[in-house]
């Protein structure tokens, strides 16, 4: 059993925030719950990363409280995750976003 460091690159730290205030918007307190909510679907990946299906050049780990997931790629430095995106988005801004930040990592 192997595992791995799970590291966020910068863009998905953003993403984190604008989740943190989209929710925080709606109700204080909420934008907390949902970080820590998504940082503890992350620790998953320490110990099961690449079992999740490949999405946009990314393998694709659904959040379970909130409708987000993070899309990762597995290096020799460990997991990276590229980014944490709301699924409400149309998956053309999904597909586009992701396409940027691919090329920014390979």
């Amino acid at each position: 059993m192997k595992l791995r460091e799970v590291h966020l690159l910068a863009e998905a730290v953003d993403d984190l925030a604008q989740g943190r205030s989209f929710y925080d918007a709606q109700q204080p307190g909420v934008g907390d719950y949902f970080v820590e909510s998504v940082l503890g679907d992350l620790a998953v990946l320490r110990l099961h990363a690449g079992i999740h299906r490949r999405v946009y050049g990314f393998h694709r780990l659904l959040c379970l409280r909130f409708p987000f997931a993070a899309y990762y790629d597995i290096s020799a430095v460990g997991v990276r995750v590229a980014a944490v995106l709301d699924m409400r988005r149309n998956p053309t801004w999904i597909r586009e976003s992701l396409g940027k930040r691919k090329r920014k990592i390979t």
